[in-house]
């Protein structure tokens, strides 16, 4: 797996916990604390971290527009069954299930401190296929018995820079989905390493945000990818020590020491 873990800022561990548990299908690695919990979705892990005295405002906005981190997605064989479960636990939507280009259906939801969250069914059937043995493997995953981390999802300017920066990780293109009818010009391109994937939105119509690096906001903190992150520039560190650097459009990964 090349999505390690995903960091996400909350405000209260034992609430977002038991969300990812119940709602996510999550299982927990070791014990919860106050401080700190680190939650297993098959290819990866979901670890929560306590925001000190609650934390600054978040910059970040809901909109594919903005640069950077979008959402996390999680491939699910019973899409229907959990969004009903969702809307009995008043869960706030985002996007209600559709049927998406790629024959997939899909919904948008939130975590409770804000974490824009993907439940995707069904496997996508891609546009453009770059690397066909990534794509056999990625189908070859099949349904799972709970919620998989599949992917994050960023917003970048340069596609082409994108994947030159994170080839040097290891990544590689593997297909593509096109948005015919959306006027702002939409293609998805996915990078792939071992079984998850950068879902990376492209807009050759639109004008693009770009939000500054938060470390203290509720919400997605960071991603930790395997490989090297030579090429990011560090922002600031975590009090363990870990750097938060960030990509060319502002996707904040961990680093070491």
């Amino acid at each position: 797996m090349s999505i390690r873990s995903v960091l996400i800022n909350v405000v209260d561990v034992h609430n977002s916990v038991d969300f990812y548990l119940r709602h996510l299908g999550g299982e927990l690695v070791g014990q919860r604390n106050e401080d700190e919990a680190t939650i297993d979705f098959v290819t990866g892990t979901i670890t929560l971290q306590r925001l000190a005295r609650g934390g600054a405002a978040s910059t970040w906005i809901p909109d594919d527009l903005q640069l950077g981190f979008r959402h996390l997605g999680f491939k699910v064989a019973d899409l229907d069954a959990r969004v009903a479960e969702l809307k009995s636990a008043g869960v706030p939507f985002h996007l209600d299930t559709i049927h998406a280009e790629g024959g997939v259906r899909l919904t948008f939801f939130y975590d409770p401190d804000g974490t824009l969250l993907e439940f995707v069914e069904g496997p996508l059937q891609y546009h453009e296929v770059f690397d066909r043995a990534a794509v056999d493997a990625d189908w070859a995953l099949g349904e799972p018995d709970r919620p998989r981390l599949d992917h994050v999802a960023e917003t970048v300017a340069d596609l082409d820079k994108t994947i030159a920066d994170y080839s040097e990780l290891g990544w590689s293109l593997m297909s593509g989905i096109h948005q015919a009818n959306d006027a702002r010009g939409f293609e998805i391109a996915y990078l792939r390493s071992g079984d998850t994937s950068l879902e990376v939105f492209t807009f050759a119509r639109a004008e693009l945000q770009r939000r500054a690096p938060q470390l203290d906001a509720p919400g997605f903190l960071a991603v930790e990818l395997d490989g090297s992150s030579a090429s990011a520039d560090v922002v600031g560190r975590l009090d363990d020590g870990l750097g938060v650097a960030v990509d060319a459009d502002g996707l904040q990964r961990l680093v070491g020491e």
